[in-house]
């Protein structure tokens, strides 16, 4: 329905195939009050009876929740930016926290580990003077940047499958979430080349190397999967950049249609085993 007057409907002004007019019409119209729907659209001519009025309408109404559907899952991938780049933060600032609580609980308490398990454990200790109350709220502080690191990871590893069900098959939910937190988006990493994806993460080598102070670098962000690290160093280019071709493939279909397609992870295991196979002959 849009217009307010009685002898309006969702279909007006709307092609009998125009999904995108019924969708809007579908979300945004009113009516002053209720009408014999499916005769007006015969009337009108955009249906021939009311058997074909309602499959229109279901036509029209399943389109409409479905993109619905696909906007917010879109948008998720924004969450996505956020919390990696917000786990990443934890992660670091819990880091460099836990050196300076370290080290300071190591001038007052015996037996003190290092990192980010040492503060953990002093975290845990009485403080009696002030200077040991100090030190042990500074690794109390480490301890709440850790575990909301890690409640981080988990809401990623949620998100991530319904945001890009093919690329988190591919990549695994924390390289997707950098994938696409280091494009802008799905969408942008959808439209980047495989050879853009395969460096994604390795800017300040590529400037380097655009600028003749470096040799070109093979790989970015992906390095850090098994796929690519777990290769040997000379077949290494050549599994980057079959991993990037398959990320570059997974995102244009998790972006333009979500649909899962087990083909292109099986593709890209042969490829990775053909590529590693080389080392052995």
């Amino acid at each position: 329905m849009t217009e307010t007057s009685t002898d309006a409907a969702w279909f007006r002004g709307a092609e009998s195939g125009d999904l995108a007019t019924a969708r809007d019409a579908i979300e945004h119209g009113s009516a002053a009050e209720p009408a014999d729907w499916p005769m007006q659209a015969v009337e009108a001519g955009f249906a021939d009876d009311e058997d074909d009025y309602y499959r229109l309408l279901h036509a029209a109404t399943v389109n409409a929740a479905r993109e619905a559907v696909r906007e917010r899952e879109r948008a998720d991938d924004q969450q996505l930016r956020h919390g990696v780049r917000a786990m990443d933060d934890a992660e670091r600032t819990a880091n460099e926290l836990a050196e300076r609580a370290v080290e300071w609980a190591g001038t007052l308490f015996d037996e003190v580990s290092g990192g980010v398990e040492g503060a953990r454990e002093i975290a845990d200790r009485t403080p009696e003077t002030t200077a040991e109350h100090r030190a042990v709220s500074l690794s109390r502080r480490v301890r709440e940047l850790d575990d909301e690191a890690a409640d981080l990871r988990a809401f990623i590893e949620r998100t991530a499958p319904a945001v890009a069900p093919n690329l988190c098959e591919m990549a695994g939910p924390v390289l997707t979430a950098r994938l696409v937190s280091l494009a802008g988006g799905l969408e942008p990493l959808a439209k980047m080349p495989s050879g853009t994806v395969q460096v994604l993460g390795a800017e300040d080598a590529l400037f380097a190397h655009l600028a003749g102070r470096a040799p070109s670098p093979k790989h970015g962000v992906i390095f850090t999967h098994e796929y690519v690290h777990g290769t040997r160093p000379e077949d290494r280019g050549s599994a980057a950049r079959a991993f990037a071709g398959k990320l570059a493939i997974a995102a244009r279909i998790d972006h333009y249609s979500g649909d899962y397609r087990p083909e292109i992870h099986e593709e890209l295991a042969d490829r990775i085993a053909t590529i590693r196979e080389r080392g052995e002959r």
